[in-house]
């Protein structure tokens, strides 16, 4: 969405809500840059209720509006699951599948998923869903943020001890208790909040602008 005015304060977040939108307009940001924008696959594209409320805040304050969704995923530097990777000390050895989504990191020695469960905990802020044996040995680690619970198959066909997402559903559970692979669910927030961060620091050094992360979170 376009906005009215040169950009000097760039505001990031990981999803464009009302209270991210009332946020950057508080700083008087005159950007934002999310990685969730406002229309998913389906949904009644209408500027109706809440979709009205979130245009009529970013048209209000004069802002411009740029999402970036699987761009922001795939990327292989600033992307989120580039970011993960580093954030956790995971070298990319091999991206799977559309768009290289999946990233698989060998470790060079065997560990296991409670430490791997523990790390995240400490890197995150916040524990993860574990489902499976936290005392399995794990040698291959395989992961990609948000809502990649349908990824799990290709990780197990990969070879992954372990897979890291943000969420995990019902049937996404059986199949990793029944594959014997560790799933951690990490929290689709949480695991998503560094790309964004990433882009908006490149941004900002790229085009000598402002740049502020701003954190609506998100338990989810």
């Amino acid at each position: 969405m376009e906005g009215e005015r040169p950009v000097r304060l760039l505001v990031s977040g990981v999803t464009a809500s009302a209270a991210l939108l009332r946020e950057a307009a508080a700083l008087r940001a005159d950007a934002l840059l999310v990685h969730h924008g406002w229309y998913w696959r389906g949904e009644d594209p209408r500027l109706t209720g809440v979709r009205r409320e979130r245009t009529r805040l970013v048209l209000d304050a004069g802002i411009h509006l740029f999402g970036y969704h699987l761009p922001l995923d795939a990327h292989p530097q600033l992307g989120n699951n580039a970011q993960l990777g580093r954030l956790m000390g995971w070298r990319v050895d091999e991206r799977i599948g559309k768009y290289g989504l999946l990233c698989l990191h060998r470790l060079p020695a065997a560990s296991d998923a409670k430490a791997l469960s523990s790390a995240l905990q400490r890197r995150l802020g916040r524990a993860p869903l574990a489902v499976g044996s936290l005392e399995r040995p794990l040698r291959t680690i395989a992961w990609c943020t948000g809502a990649a619970q349908d990824m799990l198959e290709q990780a197990i066909d990969a070879g992954a001890d372990a897979f890291v997402s943000g969420e995990i559903s019902e049937r996404t559970t059986h199949l990793a208790r029944e594959a014997g692979v560790v799933y951690l669910a990490a929290g689709h927030h949480a695991t998503e909040r560094f790309g964004v961060q990433a882009l908006g620091e490149h941004v900002a050094a790229r085009l000598g602008i402002v740049h502020r992360f701003v954190d609506d979170d998100n338990p989810v």
